[in-house]
């Protein structure tokens, strides 16, 4: 495996700090959990539903680690933390913003340990700023960083994305700067630090948004299922069921216009370009929409798809589950143990998406297993 023999500390809970660690845990990193003794991760209990008492969000986000428990306010145990980071590559943190220090256990106290270690901090806010000791959770970002403002029909409230963006992305961004200072160490022979933040996350991705804001000095609309810039770029309904249409470019919008029976629609100088068919898109979709309203989506599909256009079905979950696509992409991983499928890291190496040797971990199940070593270092030691 990739991250085969890289040791990664994961202090933390919930969702962004665990994802950074199950993505590490699944490319081979062995990836030690550190928990409270009372209760462990919060994620534990976040449910329904539930497997052997524990949430199906918990075993998915937790798969391939090892657990151990450790209550760092306790000084003691602190000191045990500092023997785990000693040996470690890679820690991950996303506890509550200011605690880190208060517990001396930030960066400049674990690179002492160890001057090697990449200590990652997941932050809210951010690491600075007069917002830096806020608390965070996904809905409170995507209302700060105005995703909900773009997000819906121009007439409807704000509109939540309902996965958990902002902590995924924050998630991805911690490991894409952890491999990236791996890389770094192999030339310095020097740990760094890390820090990330969902504000950081939620910025990035409204950045299209945001670089046209500054230019043109217009608040961003919003446009419903449909692209900002491209038209049709959306959602139609059809006879029966909605579709996705995706004729982004000039090329496409000519094959669109051919299967739609209007090949004259790219001479049209309302529609003859891109910008201009943005600016009459209220006149361009009241051309389509009735339409597409005369076959069904299967008919439309099939057309489109013969013709080349991009296009989609809309799917609800049971139907994504069920897709050909879906099978053939193998993206489900049964946790060994327990028979239960989750879904697995969307990438593959060598044509094979990476599999769990184990199931997400029981609180403390490792604490013999990894507290063990030091102890008998330290019997040897007398």
């Amino acid at each position: 495996m990739l991250l085969s023999g890289i040791k990664v500390v994961e202090v933390g809970q919930a969702l962004a700090g665990p994802l950074a660690g199950v993505i590490m845990a699944d490319m081979g990193a062995d990836v030690i959990k550190i928990e409270k003794p009372d209760g462990g991760d919060d994620g534990r209990g976040w449910g329904p539903p539930f497997v052997e008492g524990t949430s199906v969000f918990f075993h998915a986000m937790n798969r391939n680690k090892r657990s151990v428990t450790l209550d760092i306010k306790d000084a003691g145990d602190v000191e045990k933390l500092k023997a785990l980071v000693g040996e470690a590559d890679i820690l991950i943190q996303n506890l509550r913003p200011g605690i880190v220090d208060e517990l001396g256990i930030g960066p400049d106290v674990m690179m002492k340990v160890n001057p090697r270690l990449i200590y990652c901090s997941i932050w809210a806010f951010g690491h600075t700023g007069p917002m830096r000791g806020n608390p965070g959770f996904d809905p409170l970002l995507q209302a700060f960083g105005a995703v909900m403002t773009l997000t819906g029909r121009p007439e409807d409230p704000p509109t939540f994305q309902a996965p958990a963006i902002n902590d995924k992305a924050t998630g991805m961004w911690c490991v894409i700067g952890a491999l990236a200072a791996l890389q770094q160490r192999h030339r310095t022979g020097k740990g760094c630090v890390i820090d990330t933040s969902l504000f950081e996350a939620a910025v990035a991705w409204v950045e299209t948004q945001i670089n046209g804001y500054k230019v043109t000095g217009t608040v961003p609309p919003r446009h419903g299922t449909g692209s900002a810039n491209l038209v049709p770029y959306q959602i139609f309904e059809t006879a029966d069921r909605p579709v996705c249409i995706a004729a982004g470019n000039p090329r496409l919008f000519a094959k669109f216009c051919q299967v739609m029976g209007h090949p004259e629609w790219v001479d049209d100088e309302r529609f003859s370009t891109g910008p201009k068919r943005s600016e009459n898109r209220k006149a361009l979709v009241g051309l389509i929409e009735p339409i597409l309203r005369t076959a069904t989506r299967a008919e439309w599909i099939e057309r489109f798809e013969a013709a080349g256009v991009p296009v989609a079905p809309l799917n609800d979950i049971p139907e994504l589950v069920a897709s050909e696509q879906m099978a053939a992409m193998d993206m489900a991983r049964t946790l060994p143990g327990r028979g239960l499928e989750v879904i697995g890291l969307p990438f593959s190496i060598d044509k094979e998406r990476p599999r769990p040797t184990r199931g997400a971990p029981k609180l403390g199940e490792h604490n013999d297993e990894v507290f063990g070593t030091f102890e008998a270092a330290a019997d040897g030691d007398d």
